[in-house]
């Protein structure tokens, strides 16, 4: 197993402290700004220029988390459903704006739509999936259309899937080359403790080499501890063993709790051969 290079999730406010490791080694990034509604509310043209000026002269791969909160990508009310996926569009634009190339999103899947795939089915649809996988293309019909036009992906994270088959299935189905396939690994091993979800390194072999991004977290299994690797009860050499045998080279970025705890994380996946 050749070890991965990897990067990390911060705020604009953070990169400082992290800039020559980030940009030295051409590491991936992902800035986290773009989650929150003020940014939009007031404009997203002047976190872009923030961020615009604290990245000058980075040369690795960029991307930005979008917004959620409150945000249901699968809104089946057309009004509301219009306002989110305004939300979703002005973020692919400040993403295009800013020069990313990506943009994390969250999966709509709970267990809910697991244990009824087949149950609550609508006219029309074979399961809840596929009502859920149209609702989803609705809301994010614009956002995609204007992905595809500045070649900004949106990766689909898992929050509250408790199997990785349903998000992939959603993804093939929408067929975008604007769409692709996010991991969080503390979210997956949460997953496994609270409803017997497959391990994590299961979710990246079944992504397969639609898995375009993976945020990198160790956890309990408790919560979403979002610790560094090494803290909590992953088994991160087998989970980087499935991730070397892709070829779509997914972004893989450290999203800590503490952004200080960087280099600690970073040092333990060095340590067992799995990172550089």
């Amino acid at each position: 197993m050749a070890p991965l290079k990897i990067g990390a999730a911060l705020k604009i406010d953070a990169l400082d402290t992290h800039r020559d490791w980030l940009f030295g080694d051409k590491r991936d990034l992902e800035l986290q700004d773009f989650i929150f509604a003020e940014v939009y509310r007031e404009g997203w043209q002047s976190t872009v220029d923030r961020a615009k000026a604290a990245i000058d002269g980075f040369e690795g791969r960029l991307g930005i988390h979008g917004p959620f909160i409150g945000l249901d990508i699968a809104c089946a009310d057309p009004d509301t459903a219009e306002v989110i996926g305004k939300r979703y569009a002005e973020a692919v634009e400040a993403a295009a704006a800013l020069g990313a190339t990506q943009m994390v999103i969250h999966s709509p899947f709970n267990n809910w739509h697991e244990y009824n795939r087949f149950n609550f089915i609508q006219p029309g649809f074979s399961s809840v999936v596929e009502k859920v996988t149209a609702d989803v293309k609705n809301v994010l019909s614009r956002a995609l259309q204007l992905g595809e036009t500045h070649g900004v992906q949106m990766v689909l994270e898992n929050i509250q899937d408790i199997t990785p088959q349903i998000r992939r299935e959603m993804v093939e189905i929408i067929d975008s080359p604007a769409l692709a396939l996010s991991i969080d690994t503390g979210h997956a091993q949460i997953a496994q403790r609270a409803s017997d979800a497959p391990p994590v390194d299961v979710y990246v072999r079944d992504a397969g080499n639609m898995l375009k991004h993976v945020h990198l977290q160790d956890t309990d299994g408790y919560a979403d501890r979002h610790w560094a690797p090494g803290e909590g009860h992953i088994e991160w050499l087998e989970v980087f063993r499935a991730l070397a045998t892709l070829e779509s080279a997914p972004h893989l970025v450290l999203e800590l709790k503490r952004h200080e705890d960087i280099p600690a994380g970073f040092a333990y996946l060095q340590s067992i051969g799995a990172a550089v």
